[in-house]
Formats: C-alpha cells, structure tokens, sequence
C-alpha cells in the first residue's frame, strides 16, 4: 500500500514560468511550477480571453527552476526541470496522453536544495545544443543534447564548469548563431574575504560577468572572458545574435541598466524614478522578460516596485551606441514574467492573483519618461549617482497593457 498525500486546496504560488510551443508547433502557451511542485501548461483562450490548463502534474518535489529547450530540427519545445531531487529532467508533452513524458532524468547530486548543489540557476542555448545548471555556489554543470543514428534524444555526461570559493546571482545562455553555446553568469569570488577578519576584502570584492563557452569539438568549458559590473548586479538578459542582434547580455541591478559584451564597451542607462523617491535610496530591478520577432527586439524590466520599463538597443555595425529606458507601465510585483509572440503579457504575483495583460502598445509614447545612454564615470552606481540623471514620473493607470 502506498500513500500520496495531496493538499484539499492546491497551492497557486509560481515559482518559476517559461514560454514556448510545447503541445504542437507555433501553440503559444507557458509552463508554470507552482509551490507545491505542480507543473502545469497553461494556454490562452482566444475565446474568453483567459488562460485555460492544458495538464496539471505532480513532480511531489520543489521545483527550482525551469526553461524550454528547442531540440535542434524540432517544431516543438521541450522543458528542462531543475528540482530537490538531484536530477535534471528533460520532459516533453504528449499532447495524445495529454501528460508529459520523460526523455532524460540526469542525477548530478544529493537530494535537497543545498548551496552547493546544482538547481538553482537553469540556462538553455537557444539552439537546443546544450543546458547549463548551476548552484548558489561553485558548482555549474554542462549537459549537450543531441541525437543518435536513429534520431533518439541523447545527453552527455556532465562537463564540469566549477569555480571555488565563487556565489553565484544568475545564469543565462547568449545568443551566438552556430558558434560553440557560451553561458553568461554574474559571479562573486569571496575568497579573499573569507580570510580577511577585516572586512576590507569584503567591501572590496567585485562582481564580475563571466563567459563560459563549451567547445563542441574538444567536449570541453572554458572560462573565456571576465569583467566587472556593477556590485548590485543581480538578474541578466540575453540580448538576440545573429543577424537579429547584437549578442551580448542586458546586465540589470539597483538604479542602472547596462549593456556588456566581450570586446565591447559597457553601455549603461539609469531607470527612471518615481516622483518624490528618495535619491538617497537604491531603486533594485528584480524580474526582466525578453520579446524579439524577426525585425524587432526589445526587453521588460520590473522593479521592486512594480514599474515595467522598456529597453530598447541601438546597434549597428559598430556595436550598441544606445541603452534606452523609458516607462512602460506598472503592475504588482511579479515572480515571473512571460511575453507571448501574439502580444500577451502574463505575469505571475509574488502575492495575490496572477495576470494576464494584451498589449495595447509598445511604450513608443512622445511623453513618456525615458532615459538614454550615460558615459559619465564621475556617476557612481549608487542612488543618489542615478538620481542625477534620471527622469522623474508619476505612476498612472495601465496605458499600453
């Protein structure tokens, strides 16, 4: 006899949430982890406007952290699952069975969520050729995914990206083409304050963005560039490659939006501030959500307070000239954020009830408040640096959502 224990009111708290294709091809639909360890797919409803639950399932552990990953010559996206369990899951839909169905189950560690265990952080390349999971500290692991003769999914054994005495804020896989998959992750070495009663060291310590590049034909990671961002750095974007891009990674924090790259130089923006904030007072981004079609990319950022904030790039052939950062709207403060391809906003409260928003605009208003490129160093990273140059605004009711 075996027992399941199943709470009589389920829990509606979303840890983390990924949009893709996952029943069928161009479905625009999102996967969600609840609290109790729910996974569920969730599709909007043309006809009432609300989002429907394709399949709800299980997993009886804490999922930690999830993303899609498009199987190189797919039409359809499959989810990889970072859990208490010690194991990366690789779970693709059955839209016949209406379940997931497992395709990898790889077991890289002890059960529990421990700071030196992989899961927290979970990246994919978007090309579908690899998947990195990293922990709060030190560990980061590499899986390629490929197929066999018969065109079965494979997996590799893991390949080690480790980094002593090294916490980790945040993982996201860049946008490179065909080139070999590189991650991005915003470390903190604390070695040296470790050993340093002191304190000095502490207050010294840089946050660096690191590179990690896996080369397919060598089977190997490198550390490949390095460089220090702001100490308040805290969530990262990936910015579109190719032909559709500039590459590179969006690096958000408290009063300031920067853009960095390897061999480039930063590019950074100070968000607006509501009229009457403390200049005094640091203004902390803590949710960024990505939207690119084919001839046109920009990013959502969310700050503590709830304000959306649109950034847009200008490049060229010369790189990223201009970081703009203008007022979008404002909404409760979100968990996790979500831009569908047919113009739909879903955003999952940290309290309260979760939202669907339809896009009414695009936040190219003449009068809203918005903020360019800054190339002063004197301005520190600080409050009351940004406040100097940063517009003022008044929160105002939904405008473009």
């Amino acid at each position: 006899m075996h027992f399941v224990q199943f709470t009589l009111n389920p829990p509606a708290a979303v840890v983390a949430a990924a949009y893709g294709s996952f029943s069928a091809p161009k479905e625009q639909e999102i996967v969600v982890a609840r609290q109790g360890g729910a996974l569920e797919l969730l599709r909007p409803d043309e006809a009432t406007g609300r989002l429907a639950t394709v399949a709800s399932t299980a997993t009886f552990s804490c999922v930690r952290a999830l993303c899609a990953v498009r199987p190189t010559g797919a039409a359809t996206d499959d989810v990889a699952v970072a859990s208490d369990a010690g194991t990366l899951t690789v779970l693709r839909f059955d839209a016949a069975r209406g379940a997931w169905t497992r395709i990898h189950c790889e077991t890289f560690g002890k059960t529990g969520c421990r700071r030196a265990v992989p899961g927290q952080y979970l990246a994919a390349d978007p090309r579908g050729r690899a998947v990195m999971v990293a922990a709060v500290e030190r560990t980061k692991l590499v899986y390629t995914l490929n197929r066999d003769a018969a065109g079965a999914p494979t997996i590799s054994s893991p390949l080690e990206a480790h980094k002593a005495r090294c916490v980790v804020f945040d993982v996201v896989a860049l946008d490179v083409g065909f080139d070999n998959p590189c991650f991005a992750a915003l470390e903190l070495d604390y070695g040296d304050a470790d050993a340093d009663a002191s304190g000095e060291a502490a207050r010294d310590a840089e946050k660096v963005l690191t590179y990690y590049e896996l080369d397919l034909g060598l089977n190997h990671v490198t550390r490949r560039w390095s460089e220090p961002v702001a100490r308040t750095a805290n969530v990262l974007a990936a910015a579109p490659g190719g032909g559709d891009g500039p590459s590179g990674v969006l690096v958000c924090g408290e009063n300031w939006v920067a853009f960095k790259h390897e061999g480039h130089a930063e590019v950074r923006a100070p968000l607006p501030r509501r009229a009457g904030f403390p200049a005094a007072r640091g203004l902390l981004a803590t949710r960024v959500a990505a939207h690119r079609q084919r001839d046109l990319f920009f990013f959502l950022v969310q700050s503590e307070l709830g304000d959306l904030y649109k950034v847009t790039l200008a490049w060229g052939a010369a790189g990223v000239t201009d970081v703009r950062v203008s007022v979008f709207d404002t909404l409760f403060p979100a968990s996790a954020l979500c831009i569908t391809r047919n113009g739909l906003l879903y955003a999952a409260a940290e309290a309260g009830d979760h939202a669907l928003f339809q896009f009414r605009g695009v936040g190219d208003g003449a009068d809203d408040a918005a903020a360019g490129a800054v190339f002063d160093p004197s301005l520190g990273d600080d409050g009351p640096g940004a406040a100097k140059v940063a517009p003022a605004f008044r929160p105002a009711p939904l405008r473009n959502l």
